[in-house]
């Protein structure tokens, strides 16, 4: 026998699935901002960062790979802005996930970063933000609560709004929105 498919199951399928994305694709009020969870990071220098330390800095973690290509890509893009944000109170840490120390060093060699390089054994970042795509961006704002997340590769001016999001603006930004 057949089966027929039900019009109120389908209807009702259909209403869930517009409603899921509808509240997915609203903007995030800035009262919405849950607050970073708990971390500690080492990067390869001996830097300890933490929820207490970076207080009243806006940090983006960027969570990489050397055998991702985006990753690789973007690198340069995340090092320009660290640079260009460092001294308004930007931190970058730079997590690689999964790979091992002579791994990182040997590629670090090869394509040398500007960010501060945090290895995910010195970390528990990694685990906290389900890091198992790369690239991965995620914006913590000067309270100290999650202001943006960005799921894989967008180029700089994704990057930048990331930023913004966390209150950063860059001088471009403003420029624009005065004319």
């Amino acid at each position: 026998m057949p089966s027929r498919t039900n019009p109120f199951r389908n209807a009702l399928c259909a209403i869930l699935i517009f409603v899921a994305l509808s509240l997915s694709a609203r903007p995030k009020d800035p009262k919405d901002k849950e607050p970073a969870p708990r971390f500690s990071a080492t990067t390869t220098t001996g830097e300890k960062f933490n929820n207490t330390s970076i207080k009243g800095k806006v940090v983006l973690l960027d969570f990489w790979t050397t055998w991702c290509q985006y990753c690789v890509q973007e690198a340069s893009i995340v090092d320009k802005l660290n640079h260009e944000f460092g001294d308004k109170g930007l931190i970058v840490l730079a997590i690689n996930v999964g790979e091992s120390k002579k791994t990182v060093k040997k590629y670090l060699d090869e394509h040398p970063r500007t960010s501060k390089i945090v290895l995910m054994e010195d970390t528990n970042l990694a685990a906290m933000y389900q890091a198992n795509v790369y690239p991965i961006y995620v914006v913590i704002d000067r309270e100290g609560n999650v202001a943006g997340t960005q799921r894989g590769a967008g180029g700089e001016e994704a990057l930048r709004n990331l930023l913004a999001d966390g209150g950063l603006e860059s001088p471009e930004a403003s420029d624009n929105q005065k004319e």
